[in-house]
């Protein structure tokens, strides 16, 4: 039989934002034995973006002691509880992606949330205060330190209940209830990105590892002729608005075919970059697994697996384009954009827009040229709209 795990967690700052910290304990439900404890402190932060640090944390403990268990967290933030529950939209770019990768650890289903008033946190809120404590000695939380009885309260409060009150209530403020279906209100036109992967590079047919750590070459003569005929059904379809490029020299030629044939500028977003591959760049997938066979299973493993040689992990990359996301959907609400950008970036909007986990990136097809759409509206919902059309190829 699947286990059950209680899952208390907390978080604070010290200032709001300042000094912070999260604490998180496994619990038996049946004996309120402490089966795990997690806590660390994460430095300059708001007590919001402490308290899911704090919950990652622990269901990612949870899931270490059992992956098929049933989870069931307990914590005295409202706003957490409410938004994870999907009843209060998430609204701030640093929260969102915390809150999808604290969605993506178990299964939709096993986990629930429940709030419980600060006095029954008291272990979670113990660790937190012992996280901060021990980074204001320029030292890490470790789990020998956590000693002290669950009423003592060591360290100074992560913050007064009046606070923490101000804070939720503020936050509430602007969480709205999620209203889905035909009953939701007219929320306006959408921010909709058109989501192009440039045109071919000579490391493209030969399916070679091609980031924002290697040589950043040019568009071939084929890569040319696609950016080109994708301007031209672009130039047709006559709705983008605007055109946002990767840095890197392949999509700024094919941003720049497409902007041309449409009259307008380009805009380098420094967040639209390809991940970095480290020591694979260059090397084909044949390559990587007969140099490098333990990170290359590692990272086909977990989304938290970096490449060879100081490369970026997929979770390092989700954190940077749902960063870059949340920008550019308030630059251009109500707007039709066309993004040019790379594999990973296009795969990881589409896999946030979805809400699906990390291994849905290698199951995604994401051809050289093609285009694919989503759509954003006011009240944080997302809708895919296109992925890997490349009609206009053809």
């Amino acid at each position: 039989m699947a286990r059950t795990f209680l899952v208390e967690a907390d978080g604070g700052s010290r200032g709001n934002p300042g000094p912070a910290g999260y604490g998180a304990v496994v619990l038996d439900p049946a004996s309120g034995e402490a089966l795990a404890e997690a806590a660390e402190y994460i430095g300059t932060a708001t007590n919001n973006v402490a308290e899911y640090k704090g919950l990652l944390a622990g269901l990612r403990a949870a899931k270490a002691l059992d992956p098929e268990a049933t989870v069931r967290v307990r914590m005295d933030s409202k706003l957490v509880v409410e938004q994870m529950s999907g009843r209060w939209k998430i609204k701030h770019p640093d929260m969102k992606p915390l809150a999808a990768e604290a969605a993506a650890v178990f299964p939709p289903g096993q986990v629930s949330y429940e709030w419980i008033p600060r006095e029954k946190n008291k272990h979670a809120d113990r660790l937190a205060n012992e996280a901060m404590d021990a980074g204001k000695q320029g030292r890490q939380w470790e789990p020998g330190a956590s000693t002290a009885a669950l009423d003592a309260g060591a360290g100074a409060p992560a913050r007064s209940a009046a606070a923490r009150a101000a804070d939720e209530a503020a936050e509430a403020a602007e969480a709205a209830p999620v209203t889905r279906g035909w009953g939701a209100p007219d929320l306006g036109a959408p921010a909709t990105f058109v989501l192009l992967r440039h045109g071919e590079t000579a490391l493209t047919p030969q399916k070679r590892f091609s980031g924002s750590g290697g040589s950043d070459p040019e568009l071939s003569a084929a890569g040319r002729r696609q950016a080109e005929a994708t301007a031209a059904a672009l130039a047709a379809r006559g709705t983008i608005q605007a055109v946002v490029s990767s840095p890197l020299r392949r999509c700024r030629e094919t941003a720049g075919a497409v902007a041309a044939r449409l009259g307008l500028e380009v805009r380098i977003e420094e967040g639209l970059r390809e991940t970095d591959f480290g020591a694979w760049e260059g090397l084909t997938f044949a390559e990587v697994r007969e140099r490098f066979p333990d990170d290359l299973d590692a990272w086909l493993a977990s989304a938290k697996a970096a490449p060879t040689g100081g490369g970026e992990s997929f979770a390092t990359v989700a954190r940077r384009i749902a960063v870059t996301r949340d920008k550019l959907i308030a630059r251009h609400t109500g707007r039709t954009v066309l993004l040019v950008t790379h594999v990973t970036p296009i795969k990881t909007l589409v896999r946030l827009a979805l809400g699906a986990p990390p291994e849905s990136l290698f199951r995604m097809e994401l051809s050289a040229a093609s285009l694919s759409a989503v759509a954003y509206y006011a009240d944080g919902n997302a809708s895919v709209r296109l992925l890997n059309e490349t009609a206009h190829l053809r």
